[in-house]
């Protein structure tokens, strides 16, 4: 049905004229004219996107064939994720969110991971090793962060999984088919690439590349500043981030509405006509399907419903199965927050043998769905997420600290919607009227993507303490060398990653601006509050405790190992 608005609507908006307007309107015209939107706010991030990170590479490389490879990397994994969804689309139905949402995860942590990769490869070329032994150690350390990092988000996505609707299903097999064809290309293609090119990644340096080092001497010392005076910046990055996500206490969700799609859409403008000539109710109609005996009955019965304005005579079944199909038009806007109460009522109110279907109820079915899914979703993201990370770290206390303090990040970014999409404050700035709530399938999907990319930070960060550790024993070497060689390269990646995010705040459909925002004020805030500041105070504060572990687990896990 889309595919055959997708063909007709220009044809049937050009018979208007002579005094007469011809809108196609419907779920199907709304979806074709949101698609559109959808795909043209893509490629105008895309666009947009491109040489701001191409230019953030250069700083933070300083060389342009350096800078060039994660582009690279980036661009093959979206090639082939693309080509991936498209012949899983000849098998199922892929929701055209999902080529959005993939897109821009695959760019996000394909740079993501390059970074780490091309960093450690430079500092160990620098080191006097050649570029064979240059890759094997690159590998035997930023390696395993990577896939240990890849595996995280991975299983932060595979969570959604559990909701049982088909397109909420494909948006997180979309994206988890992005990041598995970015992880292969990390851990395939790019040490191939790194081993051919061997002395030439840093052709085209910068007059200052030749001078910087993989341990950062800014780092080291703002690690050294966090371990002289943790209280205080432990304290401040806390309050700031409690400030940011009590709001979202107050947090309401729904299916979107009709101003999802711009006001010129034919389908709005077709959906406004309808509601001004025949009620607020009239484009969200209602359908109940009920045996034919009892057709005449239900009718009456819907039709005293409250918030039901009129029923149309049942109309049979065109072969023959004994079953009749009733609209009922409501007296609301299929968005209003009374037409959950409306269908409630009805579905109460008729006989059993009857079912209530139509765009509106599949929106608020879909939504409980979601509700009722959200809390165990969660639950699961955080123990998958730990589990993952004490098998990587081999010290349960780091990584219940690098689990827990991943929930602010989260918590704040959704305070922050809340006072943006639900309570309007930057919406003129933004260019975007605020539906009073934040669209339904989001605390869902952000909540799994701002989780995954907040532990892909974490495992940057206590991947190189942890090595650090292996080889001296010292907590506070783990604590300032870590920051000194991945505090770089996490500021570097969450400077791209809010690039991203934030080219897609200038999308005019509404979902896209919603993803945008959110996940690029995550990144900002879990980089710089609680990757740079709080997470380093906490290994400052727990000391040993940080790295220790029982005897018992230590022979349970599998024994990996971060240092070269």
């Amino acid at each position: 049905m889309v595919k055959a608005v997708d063909v007709h609507k220009a044809e049937l908006t050009a018979l208007s004229g002579g005094g007469i307007e011809v809108y196609p309107t419907g779920a199907s015209a709304l979806w074709s004219d949101f698609n559109k939107a959808n795909h043209d706010a893509m490629i105008q991030a895309e666009l947009f996107s491109w040489p701001v990170i191409l230019a953030i590479m250069v700083l933070a490389f300083g060389s342009l064939v350096a800078a060039g490879l994660p582009l690279l990397l980036t661009l093959a994994g979206l090639v082939a994720s693309a080509g991936g969804l498209v012949l899983l689309n000849e098998i199922a139905p892929i929701s055209v969110w999902a080529m959005n949402f993939a897109m821009m995860f695959a760019l996000a942590l394909g740079i993501d991971y390059a970074l780490f990769v091309v960093s450690r490869f430079r500092d160990a070329l620098k080191n006097g090793g050649n570029p064979r032994s240059a890759v094997a150690e690159t590998m035997d350390t930023a390696g395993k962060a990577v896939a240990v990092s890849g595996l995280t988000v991975l299983v932060s996505l595979s969570a959604v999984l559990l909701v049982p609707a088909p397109a909420v299903r494909t948006m997180a097999v979309g994206i988890m088919l992005a990041v598995l064809f970015v992880l292969l290309a990390t851990l395939t293609l790019l040490p191939a690439v790194l081993s051919k090119l061997g002395g030439k990644v840093n052709a085209g340096s910068l007059p200052w590349a030749k001078r910087q080092q993989h341990r950062s001497p800014r780092f080291a010392a703002w690690g050294e500043l966090l371990h002289r005076h943790p209280w205080p910046f432990a304290i401040g990055s806390l309050l700031v981030l409690i400030a940011l996500s009590v709001p979202a206490l107050g947090l309401k969700v729904a299916m979107p509405s009709i101003e999802v799609v711009p006001t010129d859409a034919p389908v709005r403008q077709g959906y406004e006509l309808v509601q001004a000539q025949m009620g607020e109710g009239a484009p969200g109609m209602l359908q109940i399907i009920a045996p034919t005996a009892e057709g005449t009955d239900t009718a009456t019965t819907a039709a005293a419903t409250d918030g039901i304005a009129m029923v149309t005579p049942p109309q049979p079944a065109p072969d023959g199965s004994g079953y009749v199909m009733l609209q009922a038009m409501p007296t609301v806007d299929p968005s209003d927050a009374q037409m959950g109460t409306i269908l409630d009522t009805l579905r109460a109110d008729l006989p059993d043998s009857a079912l209530v279907g139509g765009a509106p109820a599949e929106n608020l079915d879909l939504q409980q769905a979601l509700n009722d899914y959200f809390p165990l979703i969660v639950g699961i993201i955080l123990i998958l997420g730990f589990a993952l990370l004490l098998v990587a770290l081999q010290a349960p206390l780091i990584a219940a600290l690098g689990t827990v303090v991943s929930l602010l990040s989260a918590a704040a970014a959704f305070g922050v919607a809340k006072l943006i999409f639900q309570d309007g404050h930057g919406a003129s700035l933004l260019g975007f009227n605020p539906q009073g709530f934040l669209d339904g399938w989001g605390p869902v999907f952000f909540f799994a993507m701002i989780f995954a990319i907040a532990m892909d930070y974490t495992v940057f960060l206590l991947a190189t303490a942890k090595e650090h550790y292996e080889r001296s024993a010292d907590p506070k070497v783990a604590h300032v060398d870590g920051l000194a060689h991945s505090g770089r390269v996490i500021f570097a990646a969450a400077a791209v990653m809010v690039a991203v995010f934030f080219t897609f705040a200038l999308a005019d459909p509404l979902p896209p601006k919603e993803m945008g925002i959110i996940l690029g004020v995550a990144v900002l805030l879990d980089a710089v509050l609680i990757r740079l500041i709080l997470l380093p105070v906490l290994l400052r504060l727990t000391g040993h405790a940080a790295w220790w572990s029982p005897a018992w687990l230590r022979k349970v896990l599998p024994k990996i190992s971060f240092s070269h």
